[in-house]
């Protein structure tokens, strides 16, 4: 399956939930510590080739697609912005909003798939902040972590309810319509880099720690997990569940390996895939096609394979 050379570091990866041969690429210049960011959009087929590309002065640290215009990209940004662009219209014309709220840099962005016209950002001023599109400020902020908000999810069934994952190693569920949060989760002793929610059952949580372990919540009994996932030999950077099988997760490390995860059965590897040569940072499973992901690491490189294939293989 083709493979793509970004000229920075890859930093995400995301499908589009609208064209199975299209995904987008956050990157971001010398390892995103300083430096300039770009956003690919790329077009799959016997080789990959660039629909798009956006520049920006800060690293593009996450990105994630409308989920009712086929269009839209929303991207976070380093200098803290989020910046929402737009494929139909001509590069000078985007972006065509510029969100700048939060005081430190912007790491993750997640649009809500019930309700569709809202998504949330995550940052490292230890906030999560609610936006619709149509507005230029933010609906809401959240503020109860004490430290770095890596990571937030929306619910994928109920439209009010996400899921936030946070330096201070909890894991915090969220009702956008009550004033806190509805319940902390002291789920790692480590830093949690990552939380998704499984696609067929609206209860199951996987968070992903610095301590190399993938963890499966119950929020109905969250005091022990349901289960722990170790293989990874450094802190785990992604963790997505499924969109078609309910117990498989995906997930990659700065081991520079992604693997893939069945949480139900008791030897839970399925597959380590080590294409990568620099930290993996990012991972993505396709909905529009079944097996199909999609890597990217600091080695500059985007993979496209079918669950089963050698990554590498061209």
């Amino acid at each position: 399956m083709p493979v793509y050379k970004t000229p920075f570091n890859g930093y995400s990866v995301k499908f589009s939930p609208f064209y199975e041969n299209q995904l987008a690429v956050a990157t971001a210049q010398n390892f995103g510590i300083l430096g300039n960011g770009r956003l690919h959009v790329l077009q799959l087929g016997p080789t990959v080739t660039e629909r798009a590309s956006f520049d920006t002065a800060d690293g593009v640290y996450d990105l994630c697609w409308s989920e009712s215009h086929d269009s839209l990209i929303v991207a976070a940004i380093a200098d803290g912005s989020l910046k929402i662009y737009d494929l139909s219209l001509p590069p000078a014309a985007n972006p065509i909003r510029s969100l700048h709220e939060h005081a430190r840099e912007c790491h993750g962005v997640d649009f809500n798939t019930v309700r569709k016209d809202s998504f949330l950002s995550a940052s490292w001023d230890d906030t999560v902040k609610l936006w619709t599109v149509d507005r230029p400020a933010s609906v809401r902020t959240f503020k109860e972590h004490a430290y770095c908000v890596y990571s937030a999810a929306w619910n994928p069934r109920h439209a009010d309810v996400f899921a936030s994952a946070s330096g201070d190693c909890t894991a915090r569920i969220w009702d956008v319509r009550e004033p806190g949060s509805t319940m902390i989760l002291p789920a790692h002793e480590f830093e949690i880099l990552s939380c998704d929610w499984n696609k067929y059952d609206d209860c199951i949580i996987a968070t992903a720690s610095v301590d190399k372990s993938i963890k499966v919540w119950d929020v109905r009994n969250y005091r022990v997990p349901v289960a722990v996932l170790n293989g990874h030999g450094y802190a785990v950077r992604k963790v997505k569940f499924s969109p078609h099988r309910g117990s498989v997760i995906a997930s990659c490390s700065y081991d520079m390996t992604v693997c893939l995860w069945d949480y139900m059965v008791e030897d839970a590897l399925i597959t380590r895939y080590d294409h990568h040569t620099e930290f993996a940072v990012g991972v993505d499973m396709s909905v529009l096609v079944e097996g199909l992901l999609a890597s990217t690491g600091w080695d500059e490189l985007v993979y496209v394979w079918q669950h089963g294939t050698d990554p590498r293989a061209v």
